[in-house]
């Protein structure tokens, strides 16, 4: 199994590779993994590192510490002017791991609140411990959730939205599964086996496909059914055609795996 990581001692994010799975871990426990200059700037560098990377099939967002990501840190925030609050890089990370052309999963032990929401929203699959809970807090303190409101909104219901944007309540994790922010809520004892089962699916689909099937999901469309059949039929056989696909349909009429199937996908 290929496997190596970067790590250095003062770092709050450490990278690692092992099996074609790209690990980004926020290890800031002292202030509950927020999202400090050096913290941002490191998850940025890690998932510029891991999408660039042709062997990495997979990214896991996991976190040391019992909390996620608490948002945006509060102390860099208090008496910094608009143009020089933390809030204004954030959008890029958000959207790195949105548009990222590899599969993300956040892995969650702990609970995540505002940004580290957002980062949860991002993600194409996110698992939780049932214990782990949920807060738009934002407007707790004077704030709105304006910039995480563009990855959480299409993944919550209206109503959900409405009272949990509003309210800043607390939540838990099976009710983020039942209004779509994550995809599972699961006992601790098996939050591994769970992201290890997301990570070995995720494996399995092409490459190619699978990032022009991410694009799909984020593309609005056309306002007619003709125009969007006309669109997703020169997708679809455009794909159909592609030396990826003819390596798919190859090796499933030979009943064996398809040449960018990892041997032994890591499980994060």
């Amino acid at each position: 199994m290929l496997c190596h990581s970067v790590r250095m001692a003062d770092e709050l994010v450490h990278y690692s590779v092992a099996g074609g799975v790209a690990t980004i871990t926020l290890d800031s426990p002292h202030n509950r993994n927020a999202l400090s200059a050096q913290l941002r700037r490191e998850l940025r560098d890690g998932l510029t590192t891991a999408v660039a990377d042709e062997a990495v099939r997979v990214i896991v967002l996991d976190h040391t510490g019992p909390v996620f990501c608490a948002g945006m840190d509060l102390k860099e925030a208090r008496g910094a002017g608009a143009a020089d609050q933390g809030v204004n890089e954030f959008p890029e990370i958000l959207e790195q791991i949105w548009t990222s052309p590899t599969p993300v999963v956040a892995k969650l032990a702990g609970p995540a609140r505002a940004g580290g929401v957002g980062i949860v929203a991002a993600a194409d699959i996110a698992v939780a411990v049932r214990d782990a809970t949920f807060a738009f807090t934002e407007v707790r303190i004077g704030v709105v959730p304006a910039v995480i409101s563009v990855t959480v909104l299409p993944r919550l219901t209206p109503r959900a939205a409405h009272e949990l944007f509003l309210t800043g309540d607390t939540f838990d994790a099976e009710r983020a599964a039942e209004i779509g922010l994550i995809n599972a809520a699961v006992p601790a004892e098996r939050l591994d086996a769970e992201v290890a089962r997301y990570v070995r699916s995720l494996s399995l689909g092409g490459p190619n496909a699978l990032a022009a099937t991410k694009e799909l999901l984020r593309t609005e469309r056309p306002s007619t059914l003709s125009a969007a059949f006309a669109d997703m039929l020169e997708l679809s056989a455009r794909f159909f055609a592609s030396e990826e696909a003819q390596e798919g349909i190859t090796a499933f009429a030979q009943k064996r795996p398809a040449a960018w199937v990892p041997s032994e996908p890591g499980a994060g």
